[in-house]
């Protein structure tokens, strides 16, 4: 049985990246990070396939813990890695079985650019994600995705560096967001992998 199918992971929304309109470059502090800029469209992809469907739930928006001490010593999130890959290039999703997708890491093949979502949605124009690393960190202007459930994205050049940090982090690396749970997660191949399909 393959990972596709030992896990049930519902994802109602990846609008982010399907979207049709395109997402601008803009120039962010000390990164290559090229910020989504314009509206985006929603689309539902495909679920993975699960062997035994059973009817779901909508899931309750999660409460804000709050975390103390260093971002290495968070907890790190509950769920795994799944990668798969569709006719718009690659991605790897994070999350428990029966939930909706956590964290996303999205290669668009054609644009040659990387789209990271995380569940949840900025509370204004202007907010910045941090993504955290051992070697750095950095911030991307983020953006709602405006469909039925609620991510926030962040859009990066192939040859961001943050990547590279993230994929060689101590394993881990974290993901704060204004006015969103602030997350650890484990540095799996998954993420890796992705990040790779979009430079070849």
């Amino acid at each position: 049985m393959t990972i596709f199918q030992s896990m049930r992971i519902t994802y109602g929304l990846l609008a982010f990246f399907a979207a049709s309109s395109a997402l601008t470059a803009c120039t962010a502090a000390q990164s290559e990070a090229t910020p989504a800029t314009d509206a985006v469209a929603a689309a539902t992809p495909a679920p993975i396939p699960a062997p035994a469907p059973s009817p779901s739930t909508p899931s309750s928006p999660p409460e804000v813990q709050t975390v103390v001490g260093k971002w290495t010593d968070w907890p790190l999130a509950k769920g795994d890695w799944v990668y798969r890959s569709d006719n718009r290039g690659s991605l790897a999703l994070f999350g428990q079985p029966g939930s909706d997708a956590l964290v996303i890491i999205r290669c668009d093949q054609a644009r040659r650019q990387l789209f990271l979502s995380r569940s949840g949605a900025v509370p204004a124009t202007g907010t910045k994600m941090t993504l955290l690393a051992s070697s750095g960190k950095q911030s991307y202007p983020v953006q709602n995705s405006g469909g039925a459930l609620p991510y926030a994205a962040i859009s990066l050049t192939t040859t961001d560096m943050m990547m590279d940090r993230i994929i060689f982090s101590r394993g881990r690396f974290g993901i704060e967001t204004p006015g969103l749970q602030p997350l650890a997660l484990p540095t799996w191949p998954e993420f890796h992998r992705v990040v790779e399909d979009c430079r070849k």
